[in-house]
C-alpha cells in the first residue's frame, strides 16, 4: 500500500512515516498543499491522509481536488479539528474516515488497512494470467495450482505485472507502485526483486525481460 501523508509538522510526519513503514505501508510526505497537489499529479496513491490545516492549499482543498478529479483514492483526515461540526464538514468534503489528534499509530494503521480493503473490493478480486493466480484479498499466489510464498515486495511487483495483462511494465513504474518516493531511481532493487520473483514462480519462466523497456508476464 502506498499513501500520501499531508502533514506540516516535520517531526510528526517523520514519526508517522517511519511507523507506517514498519507496518509495510509506504508513505510519501507533503508538508504543504502545493507539494501535495504536485505529488498527486504524478503519482497514484491507494489512500490520502490529510491534515486539514497545512500551508498553501488546505487539506479541505486537497480533498476537494481529489474528489472533483474523479480519483478512486480514499481520504482519511488526520487532524486536531475534533468538534462534531468539524467532522461533519470533513465527511461532506468527501472524507472516507476521520481520525483526530492525538492518536495511536496502531489505530491509524488499522484504519488505513480497513480503507484499503474497502477499496480493494471495488477492484477485480482475482488476477490470473499464464497459469499465475493472484488473490489480493487473501494475499495468496498460485502457479498452476501450486501455492507460491512471496515477500511483500514480490507480491506487489507481481500484482502490477498481472494488472498490465501482458503489457510491458517499466522498471520506473514498478519502482513507483511497489516502493515509495524515497527509493533511488538508479537502484537495482527492481531487477533483484523481479529475479527473485521469477525464481519463486518457477520454470518455465513466466516473467519476460524486454531489454531496455521493462518486464511483462509471458503467456
Amino acid at each position: 500500500m502506498r499513501v500520501l501523508l499531508v502533514e506540516d509538522e516535520p517531526y510528526l510526519a517523520e514519526a508517522i512515516r517511519d511507523g507506517l513503514r514498519l507496518a509495510a505501508i509506504a508513505a510519501d510526505v507533503a508538508g504543504d498543499g502545493d507539494t501535495a497537489l504536485a505529488l498527486l499529479g504524478v503519482n497514484q496513491y491507494d489512500i490520502a491522509v490529510l491534515d486539514r490545516d497545512v500551508p498553501g492549499p488546505s487539506g479541505d482543498e486537497i480533498a476537494e481536488h481529489i474528489v472533483s478529479s474523479g480519483r478512486d483514492t480514499p481520504i482519511l483526515m488526520l487532524t486536531a479539528a475534533d468538534r462534531l461540526d468539524d467532522k461533519t464538514s470533513g465527511f461532506a468534503l468527501g472524507a472516507d474516515d476521520y481520525l483526530t489528534k492525538p492518536f495511536e499509530l496502531r489505530e491509524l494503521v488499522l484504519r488505513l488497512r480497513a480503507l484499503d480493503r474497502r477499496r480493494a473490493y471495488r477492484r477485480p478480486p482475482v488476477r490470473e494470467l499464464a497459469g499465475v493466480r493472484l488473490d489480493p484479498f487473501r494475499r495468496e499466489v498460485y502457479r498452476d495450482g501450486r501455492y507460491v510464498a512471496l515477500t511483500r515486495k514480490q507480491f506487489a511487483v507481481l500484482e502490477v505485472l498481472l494488472a498490465a495483462e501482458g503489457g510491458v511494465v517499466s522498471a520506473e513504474h514498478l519502482l513507483e507502485r511497489a516502493w515509495d518516493e524515497n527509493a533511488d531511481p538508479f537502484t537495482n532493487a527492481v531487477r533483484i526483486t523481479v529475479s527473485a520473483l521469477r525464481k519463486r514462480l518457477g520454470e518455465p519462466w513466466v516473467i519476460a525481460t524486454v531489454p531496455g523497456v521493462g518486464y511483462r508476464i509471458d503467456g
